[in-house]
């Protein structure tokens, strides 16, 4: 079960929508290991190719704004991303994102004190530290940690099926 995590922050702003986190002209693409090289090339094209996985973003408010494609937070897992750090995440990107295995935190407070490239860490349903600082987190609710956990809603639904005709 996730309890901690620590990895290298990627700072983002604020209203990175949808298009930045990947553009339209590369969703005809045909596997989302293909496309996640163009993401956020919008807003930094090298982006991509320098994340490394377990890194974190840290963003500002209302992170995955816009329409509400699948592909956005499924390209994100991609990359190996395993958890956003923002002020506040637009609300269909949130379960989108949850359904696709990734750890969403809500901490306003995170994003103005910390830098591209410090580590943070995160205790989980506790705090998170960043240069010394803890910044309290509220408790994650069990039904969608444990989505997290199996690697999205999917595979969660498929374990807990299985495991229901056993």
């Amino acid at each position: 079960m996730i309890r901690e995590l620590q990895g290298r922050i990627w700072k983002l702003g604020d209203d990175i929508d949808t298009d930045i986190i990947i553009p339209t002209q590369y969703l005809a693409i045909n596997t989302v290991e293909e496309m996640k090289q163009y993401a956020f090339s919008p807003l930094r094209e090298e982006l991509a190719g320098l994340i490394q996985n377990g890194d974190v973003i840290v963003a500002g408010k209302n992170f995955g704004c816009g329409s509400s494609r699948e592909q956005a937070p499924e390209i994100i897992a991609a990359l190996g991303i395993k958890c956003i750090i923002a002020k506040s995440f637009a609300r269909i990107f949130f379960r989108n994102g949850i359904n696709n295995g990734l750890l969403l935190i809500e901490a306003a407070d995170v994003h103005d004190n910390c830098s591209e490239g410090d580590t943070v860490q995160v205790k989980l349903n506790e705090h998170i530290t960043c240069n010394g600082k803890t910044y309290a987190i509220g408790k994650f609710p069990d039904n969608l940690l444990s989505i997290i956990e199996h690697g999205g809603l999917v595979k969660s639904m498929i374990r807990k099926n299985s495991g229901a005709r056993r």
